[in-house]
């Protein structure tokens, strides 16, 4: 049975030759070439999975084709696009990716002139217009002639600027002093690019896993405990002080320490800004320090955020949704428990590279293994599960449990969360699959599973 097409307000996703055509891709594109005013080009690039070349080539010719140029990166990082759009100037940007799913699958995400992805406003309006040319001529009557086609244009080094920006967060020396041995799983796409070039200008050296960025995956892409075990030996093997594991489009980053221990992606974001709040409280930098996590991700940014007097404001689940709140109160820090940290300075973009070069800094200002400063940070045992929809869709799971926990705080920004003083538990509908996810933290893993359980038994499954 093949999966619907998934269509939100930043982007598409679906299975290729299947719910993911050329056709569905180019009108998709064309849409949001209309619904943006600028004439100015837009960067396209993709994941390195065998389909993105193919996608790619029909955006760029039917953008060109309706007299809008493109600036083409090839494979690139999605963070890297983000980087590029600003870089120059560009109206938006369309990267060709799936994101963690397998290789069957694929899609674009979309970002504005801000380098982000774009806001739900902007995403609602090429939404609109893609459904209408839905029943409208391809090309919703916009071909130009050959005197107005768009040129397509290579950008020859795409990674320099994003590199240069994340090395400016860092104390590149300190890094450098260390000569660490890191191992860097880029699972054969588009991280392996960047990743290489940025490890080794911080005198890192590199063992890396999966350098060919063609989307043939090593292992299972979504970086999970379970998906990277053939990851883990090869830490001990290169005698690696910490493993650097992405998703095919680079911006999520799961950690894995000296001892082969999986980090995991909930730490990464923590450590993130754990080091990014200690350097300003060092150099008495101004606050307040505050950070914004989606209302998924670990409460450990909470805490994090009172250690140094700040606060962490909590969004709905949504890169876009995170930016969004992350400008509202003027953050210093934010990212997503999915290993997606977001760095301002560099980007409001989850960012891979950002969380590995961080990560070396903090290791490098407190001269300890990441596996004690994971330890040093106050764990939570967090719980994730994928369940079916049941007949009446979300609404329903939100029904029932809005009536079996009558008593209990809740909020319904996103799914529906409940709340306790030491836990808490999410179901919410998945951004990226015809699912819903039931998400629980808690003080001990026992905890979690018994919050999760009560939720599965509500809906009926137990």
């Amino acid at each position: 049975m093949s999966s619907p097409l998934i269509i939100s307000v930043s982007g598409l996703r679906g299975e290729i030759g299947v719910t993911l055509t050329p056709d569905v891709a180019i009108r998709y594109a064309l849409a949001y070439s209309k619904s943006v005013e600028s004439s100015d080009p837009f960067v396209i690039a993709y994941d390195g999975r065998r389909s993105g070349s193919m996608f790619a080539d029909a955006i760029c010719s039917a953008l060109n084709a309706v007299g809008r140029t493109t600036l083409y990166a090839g494979v690139a990082a999605t963070p890297t696009v983000g980087v590029l759009v600003r870089q120059f100037k560009a109206a938006g940007g369309i990267q060709i990716s799936a994101s963690h799913n397998p290789r069957q699958f694929n899609g674009l995400k979309l970002f504005s002139s801000e380098g982000r992805v774009i806001p739900k406003k902007e995403g609602e309006k090429v939404l609109e217009v893609y459904k209408q040319s839905e029943n409208a001529p391809m090309g919703m009557g916009g071909w130009v002639d050959v005197e107005r086609l768009g040129d397509r244009v290579l950008i020859e080094d795409s990674t320099v600027a994003h590199m240069e920006a994340v090395l400016k967060t860092v104390d590149v020396d300190l890094i450098r002093s260390k000569k660490y041995r890191v191992l860097l799983d880029s699972n054969n796409a588009s991280g392996s690019l960047l990743g290489k070039r940025l490890l080794e200008a911080l005198g890192c050296d590199v063992v890396i896993c999966g350098d060919t960025p063609n989307g043939n995956f090593l292992h299972t892409p979504e970086p999970t405990v379970d998906n990277l075990q053939s990851v883990f030996n090869k830490i001990g093997e290169a005698g690696a002080c910490v493993g650097f594991c992405q998703d095919p489009d680079a911006d999520r980053l799961a950690l894995v320490d000296e001892n082969s221990r999986y980090i995991g992606e909930e730490y990464t974001t923590a450590i993130c800004a754990k080091n990014r709040l200690q350097k300003a409280s060092a150099t008495g930098e101004k606050g307040p320090f505050n950070l914004v996590i989606n209302c998924a991700s670990s409460r450990m940014s909470l805490d994090i955020a009172e250690e140094f007097g700040g606060k962490c404001y909590r969004s709905p689940v949504g890169e876009a949704n995170v930016v969004d709140l992350m400008k509202a109160k003027n953050a210093i820090y934010g990212g997503e428990g999915n290993g997606g940290p977001i760095d301002p300075a560099v980007g409001f973009v989850r960012d891979s590279f950002v969380g590995m070069a961080q990560t070396l800094e903090f290791m490098a200002r407190n001269d300890k293994p990441l596996s004690l400063l994971a330890d040093e940070i106050q764990g939570y045992a967090i719980v994730k599960r994928k369940v079916g929809l049941p007949e009446g869709g979300f609404q329903k799971i939100v029904d029932l449990l809005t009536d079996a926990f009558a008593n209990e705080e809740k909020n319904t920004e996103d799914g529906i969360r409940i709340d306790w003083e030491d836990a808490w538990v999410l179901a919410r509908p998945s951004n990226t699959e015809p699912i819903a996810r039931i998400i629980a933290e808690a003080p001990t893993a026992e905890r979690a599973n018994e919050l999760c359980d009560r939720v599965e038994k509500i809906m009926g499954l137990r």
